[in-house]
Formats: structure tokens, sequence, C-alpha cells
């Protein structure tokens, strides 16, 4: 299994599992907790949530997927940006380990950047640290001069998640670099794209079909193809779970490599940092 080394030498999955939409309707939560599960048995043991995931619901979800098998998770949420200083902190950490059912977090991360300054949520972060809710912390959506902002605290940020995908490609000439140079990963949301776009281009098909694959398995292999990239993909049936751990296991060759940057070059300047 291909993993991925985190800034204290912890190894963790390279493919995870994401739970965005998760919890939004309790008569799915069951069945969204069983493809969790499956995704355990399947080595994806990488969970991504967020407070913000149905407000807490995704949360649930996650806790019932966990129930009996919390030793085998790494275990990652993220707190709101005006939660992200102080007491505030604090509490949303509490009330998300509440919802998950653990006393910690192996990562919790600032889910973007809001008005409290960043030196803030480092400052509470290290509280919660220094106190065992959480293991490690780390941010999102966060951006070059972001990360340099933290200055010497940088060296205690575990990751950065971002938007990365064939269709948004933009960290590639700067973010990407700069994190591998600091042996710090990216975590990749969204890696098969939104809707639906990016898995009905014709040479991502023509490469799925290479390999006798689908297009999101496809479009999943192309973000592991090279180190320091965790990707996170959500998956609520069972096909789609089972599909996703197989990509783990495909290997595009330089001409399929070389097809998709024809039809999704990468950037050769600097771009603003893409968001969902």
């Amino acid at each position: 299994m291909t993993v991925v080394i985190l800034p204290d030498g912890t190894e963790v999955p390279a493919l995870g599992q994401g739970t965005w939409h998760m919890g939004e309707r309790r008569s799915d939560r069951a069945a969204e907790a069983r493809a969790l599960r499956l995704g355990l048995d399947l080595g994806m043991t990488l969970i991504d949530t967020a407070e913000m995931y149905a407000e807490g619901g995704a949360e649930e979800v996650v806790a019932e997927a966990m129930a009996g098998r919390r030793e085998e998770v790494f275990l990652v949420s993220k707190v709101y940006p005006h939660n992200a200083g102080g007491r505030k902190l604090e509490q949303a950490l509490g009330r998300s380990l509440q919802r998950l059912r653990t006393d910690r977090l192996d990562l919790y991360l600032l889910h973007w950047r809001g008005s409290i300054p960043l030196s803030d949520t480092v400052e509470a972060m290290e509280r919660m640290r220094a106190a065992g809710k959480i293991l490690r912390w780390g941010v999102s959506n966060l951006d070059v001069d972001d990360l340099e902002e933290l200055g010497p605290a940088l060296a205690g940020c575990a990751a950065d998640q971002v938007l990365y995908n064939l269709e948004a490609r933009g960290i590639e000439f700067d973010l990407l670099p700069f994190c591998r140079q600091r042996g710090m990963p990216l975590m990749a949301y969204s890696p098969v794209g939104q809707g639906g776009s990016l898995l009905r281009d014709a040479a991502l098909k023509r490469v799925a079909a290479r390999h006798g694959v689908t297009p999101a398995q496809a479009a999943l292999a192309w973000t592991l193809r090279g180190p320091g990239v965790i990707s996170i993909p959500k998956a609520a049936d069972p096909d789609h779970v089972r599909q996703n751990a197989a990509a783990r296991d495909l290997r595009l060759a330089p001409e399929d490599l070389a097809a998709l940057d024809a039809a999704f070059p990468p950037p050769t300047r600097k771009r603003s940092l893409a968001m969902l």
C-alpha cells in the first residue's frame, strides 16, 4: 500500500476517505457508515471530516463507522474559521470529539482562513496538542503566502488540504513544490472533480479504457502518481468504495500522463488558489 510520511515520521495511507455531503439526510447515514467501514476493511484508514459537513452530521456518521475500530483510524477533522482561536477553538474541538465519540483527533485542520489571526489559531492548536486532544494540527485552503506567514510555526504544521485534480492543477506551480521541500504532505480534496464534467472528458476516458478502469479510477490514480499527496475521495456506494481502493494499484504510463497533460495543461504561472 502506498503511504505518505508526515513531518513527525508517521505513515498514513496515500488514499483515504472523504465525507463531504455525508450526514445530510438521516435516512442515508447507516449506508454511509457502512461504506466507510468497507473502506476501512480495504485499507483506507484515513478518514477526513469537518464540523462544517452537515453541521456535524458527517462527524456523527464517522463515529458510527469507527465504532469498535477507533485504533485503526487516522482521524482528521476541521474547524470553522470563526471558531479557530482561543476558547472558541477549544469548544469547537470539544463538540467535534463528542460527535465523533473519541478523546482525540489524529489531525485537526483550520478549514480555511478567516478573520482570526493565524498566530491565534496556532496558539490554540498547540494548547490542544499539549493537552492531548489533538496529536497534530494543520491547515486547509492556504496558499504559499499564508504558509509563509506562519513563520517558525510552519515547522509544526502537519498538512495542507487543498482542491487538487486534473481540472485544478494550479498548486503544481508553487504550493506543491513548497510543501514537498518541507516534507509536508498535501491532502487532495475532490480528486475526481465536482459535478461530473471531468469524468466525461474524452482524453481521460481513453486513458481509463486502456487500463480497463473507470474514468474516476484513472483520475484518482493521477493524483497518487507523485510523492507527498494524500487523496481523499468520498464514496457512499460500496461499488465506488471498492473502485477507489483498486485505484491504488493503477500505475499510469508516461503516454497516459502525456495525454492528460495535453488535455489538462499543467500551470506555467502562478494562479489563485482554487477552492470549493
